[in-house]
């Protein structure tokens, strides 16, 4: 079978500095996998490339069996089947509902079939009643969730985390690790990035260990 995604002799320098370096690495399709290491490690840094937001400066990319081009049409096609929900999502001063149909609204979506993703999204992330608030007034746990909702409207088939659980609290924590199993299992391959030193082993997670921006 072939890998999902796969990055082949990856670079991403800043002027005379080697932020990350992958030779190689394969990510196998439904599964969970969580990159671990020090801050300024490069785990966000690979998560930017693996999302077609950050260009490496060498290397190989491919998803899905297909060659990553980094050209405008190329990415914002294959941009269609991943997110990535950062550790401090940026969220409109507007109501739970705006932000999380702010996706679908790009995409054209019809608004009847909006509410329904929505609905389905709020109660996924068991956020169930919360549509009409304003966003920016939610805890930061809570945040959290609205975002990571506004991620699973998409449907995306590579779900990127970055530090999701920081700013959760411990009920929040036992509802998200239960949460990606399901998703794994409706067909996601998720990658999230995380300084829990128990939760990748909870999650029954493949561990990618990083340090000064390579493997080990």
């Amino acid at each position: 079978m072939k890998p999902f995604l796969s990055l082949h002799s990856i670079e991403k320098r800043y002027n005379n500095h080697l932020a990350l370096q992958v030779d190689e690495l394969e990510f196998e399709p439904q599964h969970i996998y969580s990159l671990v290491g020090p801050n300024g490690c490069g785990k966000s840094t690979l998560l930017q490339i693996v999302a077609l937001l950050l260009k490496p400066t060498f290397g190989e990319m491919i998803f899905q069996g297909e060659k990553v081009i980094w050209k405008k049409k190329s990415l914002q096609r294959l941009r269609q089947h991943i997110t990535l929900v950062h550790q401090s999502p940026f969220l409109f001063s507007r109501s739970v509902r705006h932000n999380i149909a702010y996706g679908l609204k790009m995409r054209g979506m019809h608004s009847k079939k909006q509410h329904h993703l929505i609905h389905e999204a709020l109660d996924m992330v068991g956020l169930n009643g919360f549509g009409r608030r304003t966003a920016r007034e939610l805890s930061g746990g809570e945040q959290q969730r609205v975002a990571l909702a506004r991620a699973l409207v998409l449907r995306p088939k590579l779900l990127l985390l970055d530090e999701p659980i920081s700013n959760m609290d411990r009920a929040s924590i036992e509802a998200f690790d239960g949460l990606l199993p399901i998703l794994v299992d409706q067909g996601m391959t998720i990658i999230q990035a995380t300084h829990s030193p128990d939760q990748p082993e909870r999650l029954h997670s493949t561990i990618i260990r990083m340090e000064d921006g390579r493997l080990i």
